[in-house]
């Protein structure tokens, strides 16, 4: 039993390094397989929040690493259905980073992702995707705007708080600068 525990812990410590290992470069900060979206500094959260070449770069380091499919400068050889699903999931993974800017400004009152660390976002993204999208992040009733939001449809009350990201962005970024 002793052998199957090491092998797991081996496999894991494997995945991690890979997915992480390019990070720990990057951002020069840890983070290991029990990483969420809350443990990012804020500087690297604001950073993956970021549209772009160079933030959709580290999302491959991260997702190529934990599915081992290389590094991240490879993305461009793999096939079209990998490409895809690397694509889908950090698209996805943005997605939550900016809930989770947005939650850190008080502007959201929850996101349903703020549980799972970031090697089950990768791992798991067909489930979590799924019940992500039936879960959808609730506005905060201290959010100036509420009073239009809880009067919208669900999909419209998506769309409302992803029309917030550029407001997001730039509230963030001067609390940085603070």
């Amino acid at each position: 039993m002793n052998n199957i525990v090491n092998l797991q812990e081996y496999i894991a410590g494997a995945i991690e390094q890979r997915g992480f290992g390019p990070w720990h470069k990057r951002f020069g900060e840890s983070y290991d397989q029990n990483t969420k979206l809350p443990d990012l500094s804020e500087k690297t959260l604001y950073f993956l929040a970021l549209p772009g070449e160079k933030t959709a770069v580290a999302y491959y380091e991260l997702i190529m690493g934990i599915l081992d499919l290389g590094q991240a400068t490879k993305f461009y050889y793999l096939d079209n259905p990998e490409q895809m699903k690397v694509m889908d999931i950090h698209l996805f993974l943005a997605d939550q980073v900016r809930f989770e800017m947005m939650h850190r400004l008080t502007w959201l009152d929850s996101y349903h992702c703020v549980v799972h660390t970031l090697l089950k976002m990768v791992l798991e993204f067909d489930q979590i995707k799924a019940f992500a999208k039936d879960n959808q992040p609730a506005l905060s009733g201290s959010h100036p705007d509420y009073e239009v939001y809880k009067n919208l449809t669900s999909g419209d009350k998506e769309a409302f708080i992803r029309r917030r990201l550029r407001e997001a962005l730039d509230t963030f970024k001067a609390r940085l600068e603070d």
